[in-house]
């Protein structure tokens, strides 16, 4: 008895020293719109006009190539583009449009280092994405070189991948996939000059192919514009005996709804 009270003491002891310690680190630093800035409730959040002026990606989209329909066009539609030119990738699913809110976002973590941002991106990921998580065996990501790596040095694809696999509950596999040829940035390329850049880019080293052989992953990246990389990447996968690919961005690059 004496024990099991001392024991339930130590917890509620625990808890309140928890709850001090989150009291004091939101008085030294105080819950902040990841977007703009501004007060909110709790950390990793935005305030109520940048939630608004997020435009997420939701249904009624393609099976495929999960691009937004104007209209409802029925259960499973696919898009005329998908069938036209069928991707190398089984499906793509991504959180919002690049632009506004979610273009900042990714632009901080890329290119500001706001790591912090990574477990709510992540989270969003999940959940636009729920699903072909819960279907798959492990997540990977689109790897940098090392030289790009050293410069930068962290790779911003595989910390969204890492928290998003943490929070769903799959192997998270950074040796799966590696970035063999240093490319240009795809930055200000036309869409056959990316293609042409990432070309036979990604490789699966013969020590991990196991690791992937007839498995279905979950491949992450930042964003989605022409595909190219992704693209690239998943042929590398495929070759090496991948069964299913889930493209999962955070944001997606799109003129208009088809």
């Amino acid at each position: 008895m004496l024990k099991d009270i001392v024991q339930k003491s130590a917890r509620v002891s625990r808890v309140q020293a928890g709850a001090v310690l989150r009291a004091v680190l939101s008085y030294v630093h105080p819950p902040v719109c990841a977007g703009c800035g501004m007060l909110t409730v709790r950390h990793q959040a935005l305030c109520v006009d940048c939630w608004a002026s997020l435009r997420l990606i939701e249904r009624p989209f393609c099976e495929i190539l999960g691009s937004p329909f104007a209209y409802d066009p029925g259960e499973g539609a696919i898009s005329p583009e998908a069938i036209a030119n069928p991707p190398v990738f089984d499906r793509l699913r991504s959180v919002a449009l690049y632009e506004g809110v979610a273009r900042q976002l990714v632009q901080d973590l890329k290119y500001r280092d706001r790591l912090d941002l990574a477990p709510m991106m992540a989270a969003w990921m999940m959940r636009a994405a729920s699903a072909e998580i819960a279907a798959s065996d492990a997540v990977v990501s689109v790897p940098l070189h090392r030289m790009r790596l050293m410069g930068r040095m962290f790779n911003q694809s595989a910390e969204l991948a890492r928290h998003l696999a943490r929070q769903a509950g799959k192997p998270f596999l950074p040796q799966a996939l590696i970035r063999k040829k240093r490319t240009t940035q795809q930055v200000g390329l036309t869409a056959n000059q990316r293609l042409l850049n990432v070309r036979g880019a990604f490789a699966v080293p013969d020590e991990t192919v196991d690791l992937v052989l007839g498995r279905r992953l979950i491949l992450i990246d930042d964003v989605y514009t022409t595909g190219a990389t992704v693209g690239a990447a998943v042929t590398a996968l495929k070759r090496a005996g991948v069964a299913d690919v889930t493209v999962l961005t955070f944001a997606r690059a799109l003129a208009q709804p088809i």
